[in-house]
């Protein structure tokens, strides 16, 4: 049976290629894509989707409760795939009120229309279901000998950026117990992978070493986090959509955890081998160390730590796995082989959302390497 599903946040990192995923697994369903395209959202990483007709775009808010069950009732739709957020806790820290509206206030929109339009009107018959993807973060930090997370971990967030995300699990959480809105919810570790806005950890790093830019490392680099490759994240959620149990919620991890100083050394090794193999690279990013032959570990600075700053995350995906049969496909090794590929094919798309605010941000984070010494 076809579905027709929206996908909030469709034009960012995650949602992107969610998008992708779906329309490529289910060419049968509807699938539509609503985002405000802020400064992390890129219509140009689905373009090729709409323009085939796989994927219809709506430059909306989901701030818009009216708009969004417009969209509901006239699509009919009966999936919801809820990944529109403001999501980097650096800019939580400078600005939280953008992520109360979005993650909080959006949410509550988000729901307030699907109870409007599949309960209280049954506009949509049939199985419906509201899926919402949050963080790992909201359960906050572990000691180095605390078992890894699962469904059952008290809620602990230390940002904001976790905070609002806590604060709309709940609603989500709410509004089934309730109102008996159908719902499942994840929580997923670090994600990376192709599409990803240059203020992460990982596509900062890759274009910090080509561009010859120091790479930030916050504190000692020693925080633990455990990463997923979006592709492996898309088909949890589609086992979720698909398997998944009415109001249950389900963990994702990449099954890897390492230290965050670890990680971007090997990064950075993946980044010289590649100006190894093709001597072409280094006219095309002459300022990067690899260019000259040279490490691009060289680029690591260390700067102050971020407040609040988490020390370690780690999933345990158990009932992922025994529920929906969910593991991981992706090693951490080959998963960074292909990152760095896709950001060495796909200069255009990320010189094109090097906007102001990003480069302001990255300012930032140049003067304080500077101050710290780096």
């Amino acid at each position: 049976m076809s579905r027709s599903v929206l996908i909030t946040g469709g034009a960012g990192f995650i949602g992107a290629n969610f998008a992708r995923h779906w329309s490529h697994t289910h060419p049968r369903d509807a699938v539509i894509v609503l985002d405000a395209l802020t400064y992390a959202g890129n219509r140009a990483s689905i373009e090729d989707l709409i323009a085939s007709g796989a994927v219809r775009f709506v430059h909306g808010d989901i701030r818009d409760g009216a708009l969004v069950a417009s969209l509901l009732r006239d699509a009919r739709v009966d999936t919801i795939v809820h990944l529109a957020a403001e999501s980097h806790v650096d800019r939580s820290i400078l600005g939280p009120d953008a992520f109360i509206e979005t993650n909080i206030v959006g949410t509550h929109r988000m729901l307030g229309a699907a109870r409007q339009v599949w309960l209280a009107e049954n506009s949509v018959p049939g199985e419906r279901r509201f899926h919402h993807v949050s963080t790992d973060e909201v359960y906050g930090s572990l000691e180095p000998d605390d078992p890894p997370f699962t469904e059952r971990t008290p809620y602990a967030p230390n940002s904001p950026y976790a905070a609002s995300k806590a604060a709309s699990d709940h609603l989500v959480r709410a509004y089934h117990r309730t109102f008996g809105l159908p719902v499942t919810m994840s929580n997923c570790s670090n994600n990376y992978g192709p599409c990803q806005f240059p203020e992460k950890l990982l596509p900062l790093a890759i274009v910090n070493c080509l561009d010859g830019r120091p790479v930030p490392i916050y504190g000692d680099g020693m925080q633990v986090r455990d990463w997923l490759h979006v592709a492996d994240h898309c088909k949890a959620i589609a086992a979720v959509i698909e398997r998944g149990r009415d109001g249950e919620s389900y963990n994702f991890g990449g099954g890897t955890t390492i230290t965050n100083l670890e990680l971007l050394r090997r990064l950075c090794r993946i980044i010289d081998r590649a100006f190894t193999a093709d001597p072409a690279l280094a006219s095309r990013f002459p300022s990067s160390p690899a260019a000259r032959g040279a490490p691009c570990e060289q680029a690591l600075s260390f700067v102050r730590d971020r407040p609040g700053h988490d020390r370690r995350y780690a999933i345990d995906g158990t009932r992922a796995r025994e529920e929906l049969g969910f593991t991981t496909e992706t090693t951490l090794d080959a998963g960074l082989e292909r990152l760095v590929a896709w950001y060495l094919a796909n200069e255009p798309w990320w010189r094109a959302v090097q906007d102001g605010s990003y480069r302001d941000w990255i300012e930032r984070q140049y003067g304080a390497a500077r101050s710290a010494g780096g």
